[in-house]
Formats: structure tokens, C-alpha cells, sequence
């Protein structure tokens, strides 16, 4: 069971569980200030109550953390239209003066990081000092984005006629909607969000409906920044009004751009939404990442590598491997090496525990998706080295599969969560074959100590980012991405903010030169 009350500003959940894992078996109390835990939608710079609201859910315990305003198409409407307003007042601030205010943000966000990190705890279930990295990450965009926001050129451009001059302009699009998944509830935010609004865009944010409250306290303190009202919008809704408020902020009119990042699946579908009314779209979509080590790597290095990348956030990240090729010269010193790294280092338990590695996973669909590609496996042969079971509610064994190959739905589908399916293979060019085999490609890993197959794979590995002897590849300053069916656009970098910019060609002619 679950209570909220307010104790000196500050808002209080106490939670007892029961049935789960032994160390889950306390009391345990989300303690953050009462302004940044809003329930509400933020729409031109007003908290607004919708007809009805929705539970978020600790998705280690199930129990209820708030009730949030379910907003509808009327709603989400009524935010367009305040970005809209709004966007031809904050197209005419000066560079700097966005430049200023969205440092403001990040300042604001750094000072209250525990607070917006124990939200994200509660309501992703990752583990506290995962969320603590989230919210230096997430602030990090801000600040990248408040100094490019003042480094947008143009260009211009030498005439073929004497009587011209030519010049390249650099506008912002308009309004955008921004809609964004449960993993990273605060990063996925700021990384689109800075970059719009640096260059002048407005924004409508639907954030997951399973981690709304990360995104509504980035509301709370976008206001004590300064941003206008109307500039930051956020509309909140539950899993059922999802598919026709998503519907709405891709084919409004008054929307010029759309920035997405979750599965394929959905992407699909608001693409073939936008395409009514030509907008701009950017996708980060789903991965399905390969980790090849070479006979050639560090394997202790490669073993580091492999458990950062696939257990970060429990495996539930759109860049974390998701098949491993281990050349068979190296395979069964890495399967050893691996077993015993995941024994010494990974435990589960709540987020708010500090000894814990593995949260839940979002909820028990997403456990169910893992357990049935390990049985999936099994049933074709995989031998489970570490792992394997189902434990209460949504958390799950990391699990180390072995003898597994190409034909396993572990293999073809993107997992979320954490299972480590292996396959050896001998030559260069088969691991090549493998890896390329899936329709999408966002991020790829290898490791590798000969610097000519270093280059070799590196170019031929069909994916938008490679990590070469490095597992945690994600940073403010370069660009983030996939390609084939991972989707198209970048984030991040100093390309991140050409996603949210018009270029318009000015020709002025008749001069007396």
C-alpha cells in the first residue's frame, strides 16, 4: 500500500511491499519538493486539470505514485495552439537571450538533480545512481544547446552576377512536437527540447505515460528559468488516449516538425501520419545492436565493455547490445570471464537501494517479452549459463545464453531487458554478415586490437554509431543516431540543432556595384 502526504515542502510517498523479492520487503519513502512532484499538464505556462487522470506506477512494486491529468485531443489542441502563439515572440528573442534562459534551466536542473533523479527512480525503476547519471546527462543538452544556440550561421554566398548578393538564411521551423519514450523520461526531453528552443521552435511535449512526472517537473522549472509561457508545453496521457493525442501533435497544421524517439512500429505509424501535411521529421527508432569481439581483443576490456553496455538501465536501452559474437579463439575465456563478472557485480532489487545494479523492468510485458525469448531459445538449443528465471512482478534474472544461433527470436527481435544471447563464429566476414543482417541499424560495438580490422569493421558495420573497444558511447557533444529502419535525423552535436532549421535563399538583386 501507498500514502502521500507534504511535510515541510516537501512531498512524501511511503510505500510497503509485499511479495516481491526479500530486500524488497520494507517500507520505502519517496521524499522530493512538493513543487517539482506537479500531476497536472502544462499548457501555455498554466498547470491545467483534464476531465480525468491516470496512475504512474512503481514498476517495482506496482504501487501507485501519483495520479496524473489523462489529457485528451482537447487538451493537446489547446497546446498546439499556445506553442503556435507563442513561437512568433520567441522566434524575435535574440540568440543570447535564449542562449540565457536555457542556461538558466540547466543551473536549475543541477540544483535540484537528487530530487529529479529519485523521480525517475520511482517511476523507470532504474537504479538511483543511474538516474543521478540521467539528470547530469540530461542537463548537459541544455547547457550544449544554450552555447549553440548562439553559433547558428548562414552563409553567403558568391554571385555569378555583379549586381546580386546571395545569401543563405537560417529560420527556425515552428512549432514542434516532441514525443518521447519511458527509458531516459528527463534526457529524451532536454536533448530534443534544447535544441528547439535554441533556435527559436516551441514545443509540445507527450511524454511516456509511464513517466510523466519527470517531464512536468522539467515544466516547473523551465517557469522559475523564465521561459514564456506557451514556449515549453506538456501534455500527459494515459496508454489509451495515446494513439489520438499522438495523431493530433503529427497532423495539425500548426505543427511543422516532428521529433520521435521510440520503437519502429510506432514510427511508422506517425510517419505515415505527418505525411499528410509534409512535415519535418526526425526518428530515433529501435536497435538491435551487435557486440562482436575479435580473437584479437582485451577480453577483460571486452567483458568491462559487455556489462556496461547491456545492463545499463536493466538492457533497456534503444543502444544497448543485443547480439554477441565472440570469435571462437576467444569465446570460452570470455564466457568465463563474463559468468563471473555478472555473479560479482549485478544485483537486483529497488532503485532506491544503494547496492542495487538491476531495477525492474518497466512493467510485466516487457518481463514477459524477455522470458519468452529465453524459452524460445532454449527450446532450439541455447544452453542458460546464468539466469534464466522470472522472479515477482517485472524483474528478471540477468541471463547468459550459450550455442546460440541466428535463427533464435532473440537474435531477429530487439529484447529490452536483461539477456545476453552468445554466438561464436570464426572469420571476420561471417561476424560482418551477422551483424548487418537486421533491418535496423542504430549502434554497433566490437573489440578489436588490430588497428586495420579496427578500420575494416568500423566502416563496414551497417549502423549510425560503432563503439570501438568502448560499451557506453553516448555524449553531449557528438551526434546520436541510426540508419536503415532506426530512423533518420541526429541529436546531440553540433548537427542536432539543423533538425529544428529552415534554410531560406535571399537573392538580392539590382545593386549599383
Amino acid at each position: 500500500m501507498g500514502s502521500l502526504y507534504l511535510s515541510r515542502g516537501r512531498c512524501i510517498l511511503r510505500q510497503v511491499f509485499f511479495g516481491l523479492p526479500s530486500m524488497l520487503q520494507r517500507p520505502y519513502s519517496l521524499d522530493v519538493s512538493a513543487q517539482l512532484l506537479r500531476t497536472q499538464a502544462f499548457i501555455d505556462g498554466r498547470w491545467v486539470s483534464a476531465a480525468s487522470t491516470f496512475p504512474v506506477l512503481d514498476p517495482a512494486t506496482g504501487e501507485e505514485i501519483a495520479k496524473v491529468s489523462d489529457c485528451g485531443t482537447m487538451e493537446a489542441q489547446d497546446a498546439v495552439n499556445a506553442a503556435c502563439k507563442a513561437f512568433h515572440l520567441w522566434k524575435n528573442h535574440t540568440a543570447k537571450e535564449r542562449s540565457i534562459l536555457l542556461r538558466k534551466w540547466f543551473d536549475l536542473i543541477n540544483q535540484h538533480k537528487e530530487d529529479l533523479a529519485k523521480l525517475i527512480t520511482a517511476e523507470c525503476g532504474k537504479p538511483m545512481k543511474e538516474s543521478i547519471g540521467e539528470m547530469t546527462y540530461s542537463a548537459s543538452f541544455l547547457e550544449w544547446f544554450s552555447e549553440e544556440a548562439r553559433r547558428v550561421y548562414g552563409d553567403i554566398v558568391a554571385p555569378s552576377a555583379k549586381d546580386r548578393k546571395i545569401l543563405l538564411l537560417k529560420q527556425p521551423v515552428g512549432v514542434a512536437s516532441i514525443i518521447t519514450p519511458w527509458n531516459f523520461p528527463s534526457a529524451m526531453i532536454t536533448r530534443k527540447v534544447g535544441a528547439a528552443l535554441a533556435v527559436g521552435c516551441t514545443v509540445v511535449v507527450k511524454p511516456a505515460e509511464d513517466t510523466p512526472l519527470s517531464a512536468l517537473a522539467l515544466a516547473e522549472l523551465s517557469v522559475q528559468a523564465g521561459i514564456p509561457p506557451g514556449v515549453f508545453n506538456v501534455v500527459p496521457c494515459s496508454r489509451e488516449k495515446t494513439p489520438a493525442v499522438g495523431e493530433l501533435l503529427c497532423t495539425d497544421p500548426l505543427v511543422a516538425k516532428i521529433s520521435f524517439t521510440g520503437s519502429t512500429a510506432t514510427g511508422k505509424i506517425l510517419l505515415r501520419h505527418a505525411a499528410g501535411t509534409v512535415k519535418r521529421v526526425s526518428m530515433e527508432l529501435g536497435g538491435h545492436a551487435p557486440f562482436i569481439v575479435f580473437d584479437s581483443a582485451d577480453v577483460d576490456k571486452a567483458v568491462a565493455g559487455a556489462m556496461v553496455s547491456k545492463f545499463r538501465n536493466t538492457g533497456q536501452t534503444c543502444v544497448c547490445s543485443n547480439r554477441f559474437l565472440v570469435q571462437s579463439g576467444i569465446h570460452d575465456a570470455f564466457m568465463e570471464k563474463l559468468a563471473k563478472a555478472m555473479d560479482a557485480e549485478l544485483k537486483f532489487g529497488h532503485g532506491s537501494e544503494p547496492a542495487t545494479t538491476q531495477g525492474p523492468l518497466i512493467n510485466t510485458r516487457a518481463a514477459e517479452k524477455v522470458e519468452n525469448q529465453i524459452a524460445d531459445a532454449v527450446a532450439q538449443g541455447a544452453v542458460i549459463v546464468r539466469g534464466g528465471k522470472r522472479l515477482e512482478g517485472s524483474f528478471m534474472q540477468p541471463t547468459l545464453l550459450s550455442n546460440v544461433n541466428t535463427d533464435m527470436q532473440c537474435m531477429r527481435e530487439e529484447t529490452f531487458g536483461p539477456l545476453i544471447p552468445v554466438v561464436k563464429f570464426n572469420t571476420e566476414q561471417e561476424a560482418l554478415a551477422i551483424a548487418n543482417a537486421s533491418p535496423v541499424g542504430l549502434a554497433g560495438y566490437f573489440y578489436s586490437r588490430d588497428i586495420s580490422q579496427i578500420w575494416r569493421v568500423a566502416e563496414q558495420m551497417e549502423v549510425g554509431m560503432v563503439g570501438v573497444n568502448e560499451g557506453l558511447i553516448s555524449t553531449t557533444e557528438t551526434s546520436f543516431g541510426g540508419i536503415k529502419q532506426s530512423g533518420f535525423g541526429r541529436e546531440g552535436s553540433k548537427y542536432g540543432i539543423d533538425e529544428y532549421l529552415e534554410i531560406k535563399y535571399m537573392c538580392l538583386g539590382g545593386l549599383s556595384l
